[in-house]
């Protein structure tokens, strides 16, 4: 079987091998991108706008929890696939049992210490007086089940590396499903609020934990839950660590990029600023998602031919997915271009919330359609072994780009500096990757 995989990664059609490896990516990325979404709509529809303002401001944090959940989860489940093709089964599985130990470690540390802080941390992420206790409530019961949270997202990876993507996949969609009808019941029948939405999402992710768990239990798994093999290993955890630095520093990235957006749009606009954002974050978020997945399914198909010397095909797989994630973008910024108001509309019913988010999204989209050019020219990079040069394309846009133009665009345009630094910080990333992709086409040709 592994011949055979290997052998069509060289020789099956280009686009055929896109469609076949990007799609069950896709598809999970956007179950995923769709998760953070339903809980937006039916808090906005159904708790006001005011809470889809508390919703935005939690945002730096459910990123931070979310960079210290991927550290432990993309490097395990990446160590994970290193073992198997070692046919080192009973390292596999201490890398299982360690994942659930420093799962608990980290999420018990992480939920004290946030616990403990709230309101100076969300006041700090841009809350306002009117806005926090909306915060503080959702923040509150998420962070309690936050070990629910990171159970389930690790786990999830072990599953997909393990060899079984298509349940993964099943139970994260199983997940949102079941999180739309917990929120609707929540929200809407049961009169909870904003905490109905949180205890929904706990209560769709603890479904979906129990299912894990059932088939970490079952003999006929791959790995199963052992004893002896929970016990932390200090090689095992140093290799997790080390593999899980790059999507720690990206999330946390996003995470401090989210406070400052938060906080400009407080400052030169107010909460209905804070929350137009919330809104188009969703929005785009469910874009880049596909994109992030056009660019799973490319690379293995890149690095393959790459390995092998056969850089026209190299080359054609990486055209193809431009051109798919171009369309992608493309289509994003249109909608968000021309019927903004539509968008907006799925989340509140506030004229002024529609004006206001109407506005920001025509801004925040001005430059999108060429974004799908730069996610895609990243993994080109990491797929060649480049790691470098994907992980400063990655970090540019955000800290290089971003953050100076929200500290100097607004000191002369006002609260249209803070959407007009999105639009900007994205057209220079793609000049960036455009320059650092020609040199190293040029180096293609060569060889």
């Amino acid at each position: 079987m592994q011949t055979q995989r290997q052998t069509e990664l060289g020789t099956a059609p280009i686009g055929r091998l896109i469609m076949r490896y990007s799609v069950p990516s896709i598809i999970a990325m956007t179950v995923v991108s769709l998760y953070s979404m339903v809980d937006s709509i039916f808090i906005g529809q159904g708790c006001g706008e005011m809470a889809i303002t508390g919703l935005a401001v939690t945002f730096p944090l459910m990123n931070l929890s979310a960079a210290l959940g991927a550290m432990v989860g993309i490097g395990a489940a990446t160590l994970l696939s290193v073992k198997m093709g070692q046919r080192d089964n009973e390292a596999a599985e201490k890398i299982l049992g360690n994942l659930v130990t420093l799962k608990l470690i980290i999420s018990a540390i992480f939920t004290i210490v946030c616990l403990c802080f709230l309101d100076p941390i969300l006041m700090l992420f841009g809350a306002s007086e009117q806005s926090l206790p909306y915060a503080r409530e959702y923040m509150t019961i998420l962070l309690i089940g936050d070990v629910i949270s990171q159970l389930y997202l690790g786990l999830n990876d072990i599953i997909r590396a393990s060899g079984y993507p298509r349940k993964a996949m099943a139970l994260t969609v199983g997940s949102v499903l079941t999180n739309c009808v917990f929120n609707a019941v929540f929200i809407f029948v049961l009169k909870m609020g904003i905490a109905g939405a949180a205890l929904g999402t706990l209560c769709a992710e603890g479904l979906a934990l129990a299912g894990q768990v059932i088939h970490f239990t079952k003999r006929d798994s791959f790995l199963r839950f052992k004893r002896g093999i929970f016990g932390l290993n200090k090689k095992i955890v140093k290799s997790i660590i080390s593999i899980g630095l790059s999507p720690l520093a990206t999330n946390s990235c996003a995470c401090l990029v989210s406070t400052f957006l938060n906080l400009g749009l407080l400052k030169y606009g107010g909460d209905y600023y804070v929350g137009a954002y919330g809104i188009t974050n969703r929005f785009i978020f469910i874009f880049v998602m596909v994109v992030m997945g056009l660019n799973f399914g490319m690379q293995p198909i890149l690095g393959y031919n790459y390995g092998a010397g056969q850089m026209e095909r190299g080359i054609k797989a990486y055209e193809v997915t431009v051109i798919a994630a171009l369309a992608t973008t493309m289509l994003g910024f249109g909608i968000g271009m021309f019927c903004p108001e539509a968008v907006v509309g799925l989340f509140t019913q506030e004229k002024e919330m529609i004006e206001i988010a109407s506005h920001g999204l025509r801004i925040s989209t001005l430059s999108f359609g060429l974004v799908g050019f730069q996610i895609v020219s990243s993994g080109f990079f990491m797929s060649i072994g480049k790691a470098y040069k994907s992980i400063f394309m990655s970090m540019s846009r955000q800290l290089i780009f971003l953050l100076p133009s929200l500290l100097i665009l607004p000191l002369y345009m006002g609260v249209d500096g803070v959407w007009y630094s999105m639009p900007l910080s994205d057209a220079l990333a793609v000049v960036t990757a455009i320059v650092l992709v020609r040199r190293e086409m040029r180096n293609f040709k060569k060889k």
